[in-house]
């Protein structure tokens, strides 16, 4: 029977378009807010582009723990409504403003400009005198809508009526006047299910310079973090987080649900004495893809190389015909025109052998499981959410590395990836694309790390993308954002790189989330480091294969280390992730006494027995 707080079907499916891949959302099931969303029409209509943002340092909901506080009330109140929550969270949203004054620009009357003009005509020599560096800083301008703080409730799918929704919000909007919160703060809930984001030979490569080649296919294999992990035995694709050393000792660590299937149980693993529990770089799976990618690459520049020749045959061709005739500048264009596409075809040429000869190395030593062997599970203490006193997640596994797969070790040094940009030329129209750095363009990065020109830039580009990680982000200094986004709000911008979505930037919100994971055996609560999607960006921060990625900010400290995140597919529209403070700290050091993350003299650790 329909209800007075059912939501209009458009606005269900819509409302938060642009929080998924593709401008989809998750599906509203009801808002306190009371923006009004219609459903667009008329021939230039268009569908509204919602993005997740954060909630300020400043909001009253940040003091004294407040946040906290109340966040654990509403779960008691949830509880006792029987809500399936997933999780709970404090965002806001935002989107753009319609402008409302398209068409009404005021004109000027002609004898306007020609006053102007007889004044600015007599200064020729005051314009010269203009200077770039006479300008002040244009701060940018962003003609967005932001909402008020909204604590966002996730449930799962089909199980919470209009009606339910609308008592339980009216309950939290009633503890809102208990905690003597006077700003304006909204409820609504979505349907989503959090989820845990799976995913002898020879050595490692050291990572391959910007203008190699074999950029973008290295770091699968190299030896900075960001490294592929899976179980010897398993198929689930997880992400290497971080090195560390004991004595002469090399570990790693990644999450432990990447490498313990389900049917294994939950129980401590310690290595003692017996078969090992090893760890290889890619499963099969992950291997196959990559092996394809490469015979993919070959295959387009091979077709480069066609195109290449046919473009410096017409250059060619071009050149003697005006040689023929009197155009002389004419046939020197065309003969630089040649030369500089004739070096192309040379270096494509070569490019192409070298792929050749790293994909013929490739299936001799990396093709079999047992040759991308890179250590065995040391340790992994069952997963445990609300661990006391802070009720993270603890879901870890440390590995034993093999020491000679590590001979070109940096240390805990995160790469930044590779990308390839499209070219397309004007003859042919013909499209091809080359290596040419990182994943994320050295503008595109600092782009998205910092969105105003007007604040100190605490991130360095590093080096051929790879990136030298030091210190840990205190849970005090999470509180403490340092940067600015768009409209001047203070933010802590997080960096990542994952076996699945690679280099993304998003944004730390400093407001935890209480998550809770169903389970056939009962659910399991804790409490969770959320991390936005990137404003600007309309892709996800993390998906399902990113599990055990670090997550450093802007100064190169680790801040967490990912375990899932909220969505019902697996792409994320909130990040999930336990403090490394807490991880390393309180986990690893108790259990690992001793433990350096760093590596002052690496060629003295590597010859150390």
């Amino acid at each position: 029977m329909p209800s007075i707080h059912d939501i209009p079907k458009y606005e269900t499916n819509n409302y938060y378009a642009g929080l998924s891949p593709n401008d989809k959302g998750p599906k509203l099931v009801l808002r306190t807010s009371t923006d009004v969303f219609e459903e667009p029409k008329g021939p230039e209509a268009y569908k509204r582009i919602m993005r997740l943002c954060h909630v300020d340092e400043d909001h009253e909901l940040a003091k004294d723990g407040l946040w906290n506080r109340l966040r654990n009330e509403v779960v008691v109140v949830l509880d006792r409504k029987r809500v399936k929550l997933t999780s709970v969270d404090l965002v806001r949203f935002t989107w753009p403003n319609e402008p409302d004054d398209q068409g009404k620009q005021q004109v000027k009357d002609d004898s306007e400009y020609d006053s102007e003009y007889d004044s600015e005509s007599s200064s020729e020599d005051d314009k010269k005198s203009i200077h770039f560096e006479d300008f002040a800083t244009i701060k940018p301008v962003d003609n967005r809508y932001i909402t008020p703080p909204t604590v966002w409730i996730g449930v799962l799918p089909d199980t919470l009526s209009a009606d339910l929704a609308y008592e339980t919000a009216q309950e939290i909007l009633g503890l809102l006047k208990q905690f003597h919160i006077t700003s304006e703060v909204d409820v609504a809930f979505r349907e989503s299910v959090a989820r845990r984001s799976h995913g002898p030979g020879p050595a490692l490569y050291p990572p391959a310079f910007d203008l190699d080649p074999l950029k973008e296919f290295i770091d699968n294999i190299s030896t900075p973090l960001s490294l592929p992990v899976c179980g010897f035995k398993t198929d689930m694709q997880g992400t290497l987080s971080f090195l560390f050393r004991v004595g002469n000792e090399l570990f790693g660590v990644t999450d432990r649900h990447v490498l313990f299937a389900d049917e294994e149980g939950n129980d401590e693993y310690k290595y003692k004495a017996g078969p090992k529990k090893y760890v290889v770089v890619m499963g099969s799976s992950a291997f196959n893809d990559y092996v394809a990618s490469i015979q993919a690459k070959i295959g387009t520049l091979n077709d480069t190389v066609k195109y290449l020749e046919k473009r410096a045959t017409t250059y060619k061709r071009k050149k003697e015909e005006a040689e023929e005739g009197t155009g002389s500048a004419e046939a020197q264009r065309w003969a630089l025109d040649l030369e500089d596409t004739e070096r192309e075809l040379a270096r494509t040429r070569a490019n192409i052998e070298k792929l050749r000869d790293f994909f013929m190395e490739l299936m001799k030593n990396w093709s079999k499981p047992k040759d991308r062997i890179i250590g065995y599970v040391d340790w992994s203490p069952p997963i445990g959410v609300g661990v006391l006193p802070h009720r993270y997640t603890r879901d870890v596994a440390v590995i034993k590395m093999n020491k000679k797969k590590y001979e070109h070790l940096m240390g805990n040094v995160l790469s930044l990836g590779a990308y390839s940009v499209q070219f397309c030329f004007r003859l042919w129209e013909y499209p091809w694309e080359y290596p040419l750095g990182p994943e994320l363009s050295r503008e595109k990065l600092m782009g998205l790390m910092y969105g105003r020109v007007d604040v100190p830039h605490e991130f360095e580009y590093p080096e051929q993308g790879l990136l030298p990680l030091k210190g840990i982000l205190s849970a005090t200094d999470l509180m403490n954002p340092t940067s600015k986004n768009l409209t001047g709000e203070m933010i802590r911008r997080g960096l990542k790189r994952g076996f699945k979505t690679l280099t993304t930037v998003g944004t730390i919100s400093m407001f935890m989330s209480h998550v809770r994971l169903y389970f056939a055996t009962g659910n399991m609560d804790s409490v969770e480091v959320p991390i936005l999607p990137h404003e600007l960006v309309s892709g996800p921060f993390s998906r399902s294969g990113d599990s055990g990625a670090a997550v450093v900010d802007a100064l190169c400290r680790f801040v967490a280390v990912i375990t899932g995140g909220t969505g019902k597919t697996d792409t994320s529209d909130i990040t999930f992730a336990t403090l490394m403070e807490w991880l390393w700290g309180d986990v690893i050091l108790d259990e690992y006494p001793g433990a350096n993350l760093y590596f002052e003299d690496i060629k003295a650790f590597l010859a150390a027995a």
